[in-house]
């Protein structure tokens, strides 16, 4: 009776070996398709040339309670691409007017010097080997992720994280959010308390483009300079401007 009963014990131990081992190979299949997925969710931020299309920014910046906004138009087609529309509420000047085209004029000729991609870095800002799972529903997928942002500087790494939210029907990145979990220095005397970056983005014809860029910060500058900035940036308007090719039967 007692082999009867160990037998029974190590038969079962071994399908319950057996369970965990396919439950493992279950769970990594899966997440190698999620990141599948979000991959080619990046590929198509990398195919959209925004360049090709004409649309409108405004924008809102609070620094220390110094408040600026403005609206901006691009429109590829046009001799001066960039022009300003309002700023602080009123139409700009002449001399506002100039000052804006030409540090416009300064970024693009600084873009293309230095070979620049107008498209967000995703595949940079998305560590992709570090996705996973946080949570899945009938309409979107949860995926988490480690950040790296050079510009913030070495002390930042490891100090940030990241989460995505992935539209299934419409197979791209609806919305992406960074904060910090711990304190750091950008650079000498400063210090970073509070750090949330959102981004969301909006599908056109199969072209993903920039809805919203939100950005707050808190913390201090040479240990006695409050720093609590908020920029916010509202893209819309979206009209592509770029050639269309007809096929001919």
């Amino acid at each position: 009776m007692n082999k009867y009963y160990l037998s029974l014990i190590c038969l079962c131990a071994v399908f319950n070996v057996g369970a965990v081992d396919n439950a493992a190979e279950n769970t990594t299949t899966e997440l190698a398709s999620l990141k599948q997925k979000i991959n080619f969710a990046i590929i198509k931020v990398e195919n959209t040339n925004k360049a090709l299309w004409s649309y409108k920014i405004s924008r809102y910046e609070n620094e220390e309670g110094d408040i600026s906004s403005s609206i901006e138009q691009h429109s590829p087609q046009a001799i001066e691409p960039w022009s300003l529309n309002q700023i602080n509420g009123q139409a700009p000047t002449k001399k506002q007017i100039k000052k804006f085209v030409k540090k416009k004029q300064e970024q693009s000729s600084t873009d293309k010097k230095e070979k620049k991609s107008i498209q967000l870095p995703l595949r940079k800002l998305i560590n992709s080997e570090s996705l996973s799972l946080v949570s899945v529903n009938e309409k979107h997928i949860v995926m988490a992720f480690n950040v790296n942002i050079n510009k913030l500087g070495k002390d930042s790494r490891g100090k940030l994280q990241g989460k995505l939210v992935y539209n299934k029907e419409q197979q791209f990145i609806e919305k992406i959010t960074i904060w910090n979990n711990a304190e750091f220095s950008p650079m000498f005397t400063a210090s970073i308390t509070d750090l949330t970056i959102t981004i969301t983005f909006l599908q056109i014809n199969g072209a993903v483009l920039l809805k919203q860029n939100d950005m707050k910060m808190k913390g201090s500058f040479a240990y006695f300079t409050e720093i609590n900035e908020t920029s916010l940036d509202s893209y819309s308007d979206y009209l592509y401007q770029g050639v269309h090719h007809i096929t001919l039967n």
